[in-house]
């Protein structure tokens, strides 16, 4: 859409501090030694949205609940699938995270070699520890915790059981601790193709948590990583390497969505082990939280991949996209969806959010911290009929309805300007014969034959309204305007005209494009029936 816009608008960037009764809670239910420490960990296989703006949002505000303490907060990649990550996700994610703490106190270390965020420390990524999560399986198979399995991936399904059947152990479990060592060994060597043999924890095939029945900790997989190359052709899984590389950096607090609640068994198994192994020096504790669901959107990764793959986008940071850089490029200030995130709270519930509550928090945001100026998307010229062709006359306009300090603006005013289509109402067009000739309920602004006030300027009148002839819309209307009713000035005797409209002066309008974006889905709830 191309609209007109008046000159001389210039921008300020203002924040606000986070704090949220969760953080307080946290702040008051400290049971451990030494500085709290969080952390945020995506994996780097797709762009961040809304969702993790959530999780950083709160990961950094109860560090900074601490902060007086030495609290901190890591930025980590947990990047331990190498079939599904790029270093352009990585570069993506670091990117947002910088955007939504735009503004507040980053935290500091002593070896911030290469400091780029507001995170503590240098980017932290599990590839740093995988010689460590390795050792800690080779220590869970000395101990007899884990064995090295040849069941496919289908057999491990079938074995597995269900919610109310217990499964069955694999006809590998109770190899020898020296023939799973040797065998690990060799997957490690690349000795193995993809799928030949894996690596479980041994733990309980009659658990009612489907998580414990022996879970799969290290699969074989001949890729190259983005960070370590062909170093390693064996990866470990989540829910092995995440509590491993949380103890190894002493995260006294893994604050995660409620989907790993049930993992919160398996992560607590691994922690116990690495810390007995004497590897780590602390045992985190897991917590979980609701996680942010939004109307008339998604915000699962692998639905908005397939969108951005199959072309209904135009890319990741297309602006209706709820991805961190598809809500910046769509105009939201970093502020809001702090905002957003800390209205929203914390809880153990889950809740489908109305996407024009995150649409309130940016307008209370740029509310407060906007300048302002005049923007006509759908222009209707006004000619003032008792006003000399060659006059401008300039209004000092302020900036900031609420804060003086911003100044002034200057606004040109000539014979000719335009307003909001929107804000005339024909009748004697197709829109008042439609209404039966009557202007809708509660309508202030300007009738044929009715009086509006310009904002800051004048009140005018309308005498006189040109029109196409093929469509019979109006194209142009002939105005009187009255002098004495400049910058807001209502004679004595005359009644107050209530309507206020915007406009821009024709001849020094400058000519922009605004792009409006709606929601991304039609329904409510997309996905919800398939």
């Amino acid at each position: 859409m191309v609209g007109l816009l008046d000159v001389g608008q210039t921008n300020n960037d203002n924040t606000e501090d986070e704090a949220t009764s969760s953080v307080e809670a946290i702040a008051n239910n400290n049971d451990f030694q030494g500085p709290i420490t969080t952390r945020f960990p995506p994996e780097p296989n797709g762009y961040l949205h809304l969702g993790h703006a959530k999780a950083v949002s709160f990961n950094f505000a109860v560090a900074r609940a601490f902060q007086g303490g030495n609290g901190r907060c890591h930025m980590r990649l947990d990047d331990t699938n190498p079939t599904k990550e790029d270093e352009e996700y990585v570069q993506s994610i670091l990117e947002d995270v910088r955007w939504i703490q735009q503004g507040l106190e980053p935290f500091t270390a002593a070896d911030d070699t290469d400091k780029e965020g507001p995170w503590y420390g240098n980017v932290r990524k599990t590839s740093d520890y995988f010689q460590l999560i390795y050792d800690a399986a080779v220590y869970l198979i000395k101990t007899g915790d884990a064995f090295v399995d040849e069941l496919t991936a289908e057999e491990m399904r079938e074995y597995r059981g269900t919610l109310t059947e217990p499964g069955k152990e694999s006809p590998w479990r109770d190899r020898s601790v020296e023939e799973n060592l040797t065998l690990f060994e060799k997957m490690k060597n690349g000795e193995f193709e993809n799928g030949r043999y894996a690596l479980r924890a041994k733990i309980d095939m009659s658990s009612p948590n489907l998580n414990m029945r022996d879970p799969v900790i290290y699969r074989i997989k001949h890729e190259s990583h983005q960070a370590t190359g062909d170093d390693w052709c064996i990866y470990p899984m989540y829910d092995f390497s995440h509590p491993i590389a949380d103890a190894v950096e002493g995260i006294t607090h893994s604050l995660c969505t409620l989907e790993f609640e049930d993992h919160r068994p398996l992560y607590d198994w691994t922690a116990e082990r690495v810390l007995k192994a004497d590897l780590v020096s602390c045992q985190p504790r897991q917590i979980e939280f609701s996680r942010l669901n939004l109307k008339y959107t998604v915000l699962s990764k692998r639905k908005l991949i397939k969108l951005v793959e199959d072309k209904y986008v135009t890319g990741w940071d297309d602006p209706r996209m709820p991805t961190l850089s598809g809500v910046r490029r769509r105009g939201m200030p970093p502020a809001a969806i702090r905002l957003f995130c800390e209205r929203m709270g914390i809880s153990k519930s889950d809740s489908n959010i109305d996407f024009t509550i995150m649409e309130d928090c940016a307008r209370e945001v740029l509310d407060d911290e906007s300048p302002r100026a005049f923007a006509i998307l759908d222009p209707l010229k006004v000619t003032i009929k008792n006003w000399d062709d060659s006059t401008k006359e300039d209004f000092g306009v302020p900036r900031h309805p609420k804060k003086n300090e911003l100044g002034e603006r200057t606004v040109p005013f000539g014979k000719n300007v335009y307003i909001e289509r929107s804000d005339f109402f024909d009748l004697e067009g197709p829109e008042g014969l439609s209404n039966g000739g009557r202007a809708p309920k509660g309508f202030k602004r300007l009738l044929p034959g009715g009086k509006v006030r310009l904002k800051y300027a004048y009140v005018i009148s309308c005498d006189e309204i040109v029109r196409d002839p093929e469509t019979n819309e109006p194209t142009e209307l002939v105005c009187t305007l009255y002098p004495e009713t400049r910058a807001g000035v209502t004679p004595e005797g005359e009644a107050r005209v209530k309507g206020i409209i915007q406009w821009v002066e024709a001849s020094t309008a400058a000519k922009v494009q605004v792009m409006q974006y709606d929601r991304l889905f039609k329904v409510e709830e997309p996905g919800k029936d398939s």
